[in-house]
This record gives C-alpha cells, sequence and structure tokens, in this order.
C-alpha cells in the first residue's frame, strides 16, 4: 500500500493517499506547541502567519487558554495556520499525497496546499470569515446538534419539521449515521427531539459560537462575497474535492464561488469520501489538530488506512514513515 516513486508520492507516501485538513471542533489549547518547539518549518509557517495577520497566533497556538482560542475570529485561522504548519513539515519529509480536502474551514488550507490560494489570501479571508460568523452570533439566537444513529434523510425530515419553530437545516453530512443540524436554537431543539423519536441514538449540541453552514449566514454573505472577489485564485496543481459538493474542484473560479456556497451550505463530507474511494484512494492522513476526520473515514469506508499527524508522538511516527529505505510504521490514529 506504498509507494517509492511515482506521481501519487515521494519516498515513503502511502499510494493515493488523501490529505485531510480539519474545520472548527478540532482546537485545544497547546495544541501547536511541539510543532514550534520541534519544527523550523512549522516556526517559519507560524511567523509568516503572526506577521500577515498582526495577530501572535505562534503564543495563542502553544500557550493560549481555551476561552482564548475559542473565539471563533481566533479559533479559525488558529486551526487554519496549525494546518498548514503540519503540512509544511509533511512536505519538507516527502509526503506527496493524490488528493487533498477540507472539512469546512479545512477547505482553505487545503487549497492553500493545491497551490489555489496564497498563504496570505487564505489566513486573511479565514480571519474574516471567522469575524462575520461571530457576528451572526451576537445578533441570531443559533445553536447546533449533531444527530447519532439516524440516516441523514430522516434527520432531513425532522428538520422540515420543526419549521414551524424556527429555521432549522441540516449543516454537516458527517458520516452516514452522524449529521449535524444547525440553525434558530428553538427549532434546532425541535428538529432534535423530532429525530430522537425517529429512532436517533442521541441528540449533542455542540459548543459552537454561531449556526454554521445554513441560511442563516446569508447576513454576511455580501460582505464576503466582496473580499472573495478581491483575492486570486488560481487553477489547482493538485486534486482538490470541495466539501460543498463533494467532487472536484475544476478551477480557481470555481473555487471561489464554491467558498461562498460555503457559508450557507452543508459540508457533504460523505460524499468527499466517496469521491475520493474512486480517485482511487486507499490512505487517509489528517493534517492539522484533533482526531475527527480519522474516525469519520474510518466509520464511513470501513477498513481503510488512515494515521492523524495531532500530537508530537503521531507526527514524528509519520514522518520517520515518510524517510527513503524506512518502511511506514502502523496507522496510528
Amino acid at each position: 500500500m506504498t509507494s517509492r516513486t511515482g506521481s501519487a508520492g515521494g519516498p515513503g507516501t502511502p499510494s493515493g493517499c488523501l490529505a485531510m485538513f480539519p474545520g472548527q471542533g478540532s482546537q485545544r489549547p497547546g495544541m501547536a506547541g511541539h510543532l514550534l518547539d520541534t519544527h523550523p518549518a512549522a516556526r517559519g509557517l507560524f511567523a509568516r502567519a503572526d506577521e500577515i495577520l498582526d495577530l501572535p497566533l505562534s503564543r495563542i497556538c502553544a500557550t493560549g487558554d481555551a476561552g482564548e482560542l475559542g473565539r471563533t475570529e481566533i479559533t479559525q485561522p488558529a486551526i487554519a495556520t496549525t494546518g498548514l504548519a503540519v503540512w509544511e513539515v509533511l512536505r519538507e519529509a516527502g509526503y506527496r499525497p493524490a488528493a487533498t480536502a477540507g472539512h469546512s474551514l479545512g477547505e482553505y488550507p487545503a487549497l492553500v496546499a493545491a497551490g489555489v490560494l496564497s498563504l496570505e489570501s487564505a489566513l486573511q479571508l479565514v480571519r474574516l470569515r471567522g469575524r462575520l460568523m461571530g457576528e451572526v452570533a451576537r445578533e441570531v439566537p443559533g445553536a447546533m446538534a449533531a444527530v447519532l444513529g439516524l440516516p441523514a434523510d430522516k434527520v432531513l425530515a425532522a428538520c422540515e419539521g420543526a419549521e414551524g419553530a424556527g429555521l432549522v437545516q441540516v449543516a454537516n453530512y458527517n458520516e452516514p449515521l452522524q449529521t449535524v443540524i444547525s440553525g434558530h436554537a428553538g427549532a434546532v431543539q425541535e428538529a432534535g427531539r423530532a429525530a430522537l423519536d425517529a429512532g436517533a441514538d442521541r441528540v449533542v449540541p455542540l459548543d459552537v459560537s454561531a449556526p454554521f453552514h445554513c441560511s442563516l449566514m446569508r447576513a454576511v454573505e455580501e460582505e464576503f462575497t466582496e473580499a472573495l472577489a478581491a483575492r486570486p485564485f488560481a487553477d489547482p496543481v493538485l486534486p482538490v474535492i470541495s466539501s460543498v459538493t463533494g467532487t472536484y474542484v475544476r478551477s480557481g473560479e470555481e473555487a471561489r464561488e464554491l467558498l461562498r456556497r460555503q457559508l450557507t451550505g452543508p459540508v457533504r463530507w460523505v460524499e468527499v469520501l466517496r469521491t475520493s474511494e474512486r480517485h482511487p484512494v486507499n490512505a487517509y492522513t489528517e493534517i492539522g489538530p484533533g482526531r475527527v476526520l480519522s474516525g469519520l473515514a474510518r466509520r464511513t469506508l470501513g477498513d481503510v488506512r488512515v494515521r492523524s499527524t495531532g500530537d508530537a508522538r503521531r507526527l514524528s511516527a509519520f514522518v520517520g514513515a515518510l524517510e527513503p529505505g524506512r518502511q511506514p510504521a502502523p496507522a496510528a490514529s
């Protein structure tokens, strides 16, 4: 399952590997401390990010507390920068994936990795995105919840049945039996009750500051669209699977339009993973903090090779597996 040569990767890169960048919710205090302590490539990336945003992301991602890191306008550039710092470490070690994808916010570092966006453009767009989403959160009593153990079509029906309580829509198709809903707080609660009545195992309220990926975000769409129009988008040099459509991004202009649609549309992660199977992809690497996407890949695709890189041990093991002449270690998610 590995390739020492060829277009799919450099020495030790798993053949047909999908590079997956996580989104909001994967952050944790200290998530980049090991990167900054150990890897010059990561320190260089963070230094550039600090300068671009005039924000002490290096400090926040190494020693900031949960309260500071949990502010949406900070969370989003922090996660994107941490993912790109890991990407730089892996790329320097010879990692060459067959394709890339990002879950919601993660689509921005995925587009940087694919040559569509510059680091500067991606970080400035992400910071604006976080600020605008935070504004919606302060003005609208919104909520999100994960519905577990119920097929997506029944979750959609529960949302439609709760329309009398306000707006509630599907925000994330994360895995076949995990679907996230978003909207007005009362409507999300009503849809959650309907989902439990329809056979859901659990409905878990999410600790987020805004109702992401629903029509309530339309209030900030115009300003964000103007910001997207002001940034250059190049055609991908590496295949990118969009979380908006679940299919490949064909051009820079399409990538720009998809980021606009991403504000109010659902994340189609199940379709991303199904598309990756047809690439073909037979290995998955989560690039950045946390192990959320590793779990989604396993539960959606079954017995597949998955690696995460969210801590010093896992990252070191994967970098070691990329060295010429080394046999890759067993997957450690």
